[in-house]
């Protein structure tokens, strides 16, 4: 690659780091993100009309045989983020579980090669770790970002909701001590799944001045709702590749016990879905 062709490429990544930036503060909508798992799967958000492709790190480790949990080799992660990265337009964020690293400077290693691989957002999540270690793993991956000179937007998943963990009584000031540690440390917004509650909501969004991430799925409040509370930015996780799992399990289902086939009656035409791949 020539030097103008890499200042070039660096421009365009630094552009769609601000584009990507600049989504969680629209005044209209929070920015809202069907995961997507593989190439087919962000072609197909992109051309539904997403304004940016997020990965999900379950979606990924089921397509590529791996349980999610940090389990998925690295290696193997940032190659699909590549494939991924290259095949959209729109700003690209990757779910790097915990890192795929047991060292704040292991994570440092992964996000640098999460840039170089093309994205400009990463989710990073504490899960069981301990608040200060992770607030040195989440300072490691802004370092590194800062290092490639790409303003990436570093999303901190913080899971006390979503992994029911301490006493109930205490979840919400724990998240929200955790919250503000790891915006010290770098995080460019905050991520907890595992609650929709409008007051909890509300007292997330007021604890610190960073776009909040709720993921959402049937029976939680709509868009316009978490929208009034303040709420950034949307996620549907893993649950669309699930969905699509579940369509196919549906079908052969429905193909070996009754012999019919309506279950793929919604399926995405095959010249639609085959025409967004370039030739």
């Amino acid at each position: 690659m020539t030097t103008t062709s890499h200042t070039s490429q660096h421009q365009g990544q630094h552009d769609k780091a601000t584009l990507f930036h600049s989504l969680h503060h629209g005044a209209a909508s929070p920015l809202l993100l069907a995961n997507a798992w593989d190439v087919a799967s962000a072609l197909v958000v992109e051309e539904a009309g997403a304004t940016a492709v997020a990965t999900t790190s379950a979606g990924v480790a089921w397509s590529l045989g791996s349980p999610d949990g940090d389990a998925l080799d690295r290696d193997r992660a940032v190659g699909l983020i590549a494939r991924v990265a290259a095949a959209v337009k729109v700003p690209v964020t990757a779910d790097i579980e915990g890192g795929f690293a047991e060292t704040a400077e292991g994570v440092g290693e992964t996000v640098a090669k999460v840039i170089e691989a093309g994205a400009v957002g990463v989710n990073l999540e504490d899960g069981t770790r301990d608040p200060a270690a992770q607030a040195d793993r989440i300072a490691a991956a802004r370092a590194a970002a800062d290092k490639a000179g790409i303003p990436l937007y570093l999303n901190a998943r913080i899971d006390m909701y979503l992994f029911g963990l301490g006493e109930e009584s205490d979840r919400l000031a724990e998240t929200i001590r955790r919250m503000r540690s790891y915006v010290a440390a770098g995080a460019s917004g905050i991520f907890v799944p595992g609650t929709t509650d409008p007051e909890t909501v509300a007292a997330l969004v007021a604890a610190v001045d960073v776009p909040l991430n709720l993921l959402v799925g049937p029976g939680d409040p709509s868009v316009a709702e978490l929208a009034k509370l303040g709420v950034a930015r949307l996620s549907l996780g893993s649950s669309v590749a699930s969905a699509a799992y579940g369509a196919a399990r549906r079908a052969t289902r429905e193909l070996l016990e009754r012999g019919t086939y309506d279950a793929v009656t919604d399926a995405v035409p095959y010249g639609e879905l085959n025409a967004l791949f370039p030739r």
